[in-house]
């Protein structure tokens, strides 16, 4: 088998269909899905296939287009494998999938499950395809429910920070998405987890719960802004040396709800660690190098002042 053509290749112009002499130009100016359909086609998949044309059909003005005959296969280089391709406006290829060379190899065509993943996979890539269809990009420059925006300016790791944000927008979402800061994580974003710790005015704040507005005039510090050039702050070398974590995704929230803990009035005992820590959800489990980590800087500082 030859090649698949691949991203950004030109979509040959192929007859589709040889019964009414249909060619992939005459579908120019929309998003185009083309299945080519191998010689292994089950029949039982021509109900899934009926029900993402419909799916993804004039709203968008995307077009689901099958075809079945050799020639088309050889000018996209899939042989006698499955595939689908997502074509954009000007004939340009933004996506494909061929059975057997993008999913783990196998001969012949593809499974229900397979299948079902392209056409979620290629969803997602119809969303993303350049000059989609003036409808769609209208209704996507104006949302029906817009807000307006306005400047505000956060006080972040010690710099000022001016915004346009609407009203509604997170903490979270206005140091992740708008001023860069990913350090903080999404987790939840039901105030459930803890990896949205940061702290306001010195103390820790569950960032998606509270309004970017709100926090205006107060001081905001994240997981970026606790290191002091390249000397990391005693609890974040106390992660590291204690293991206290394994995916690292939780760590950022863990490390600054522990930077907050050690200058708060709780007991000595590990047993109040893991109390005080209790906001902070690891799926990892590593608990007992988080509670070892603060526990080693709280031994060598009791008073909470670590700088």
């Amino acid at each position: 088998m030859s090649t698949p053509l691949g991203v950004g290749a030109n979509a040959p112009d192929v007859t589709l269909s040889t019964a009414d002499a249909n060619r992939l130009a005459d579908h120019r100016g929309s998003p185009v899905v083309l299945i080519i359909d191998s010689s292994h086609w089950d029949p039982t998949r021509e109900e899934m296939t009926a029900r993402l044309a419909a799916w993804h059909d004039l709203p968008h003005g995307v077009q689901v287009v099958h075809a079945s005959n050799s020639p088309v296969s050889a000018a996209f280089g899939t042989g006698d494998h499955d595939a689908a391709f997502v074509i954009d406006p000007s004939g340009i290829i933004s996506w494909r999938y061929v059975s057997g060379i993008d999913a783990l190899p196998k001969s012949g065509g593809w499974s229900r499950r397979e299948f079902v993943q392209a056409a979620i996979t290629f969803a997602a890539a119809i969303a993303f395809t350049h000059g989609i269809h003036p409808v769609a990009r209208a209704w996507a420059a104006e949302p029906e429910h817009a807000m307006a925006t306005s400047t505000v300016t956060l006080r972040v790791n010690g710099r000022d920070l001016p915004l346009e944000l609407e009203p509604r927008v997170t903490l979270l979402d206005a140091l992740r998405n708008y001023a860069g800061l990913t350090g903080t994580k999404k987790g939840c974003d039901h105030g459930q987890c803890g990896a949205c710790t940061v702290h306001v005015d010195g103390r820790r704040v569950l960032s998606c719960m509270t309004f970017a507005v709100m926090q205006q005039g107060h001081d905001i510090t994240t997981i970026e802004g606790l290191a002091r050039g390249d000397t990391l702050h005693p609890i974040q070398q106390a992660f590291i040396t204690h293991d206290g974590f394994q995916c690292g995704y939780c760590t950022s929230g863990q490390i600054m709800s522990a930077t907050a803990m050690v200058k708060e009035p709780w007991g000595t005992a590990d047993s109040d660690v893991r109390e005080a820590m209790s906001g902070n959800i690891c799926r990892c489990g590593a608990y007992p190098g988080i509670v070892a980590a603060v526990q080693s800087v709280r031994g060598n500082n009791p008073s909470g002042a670590s700088r």
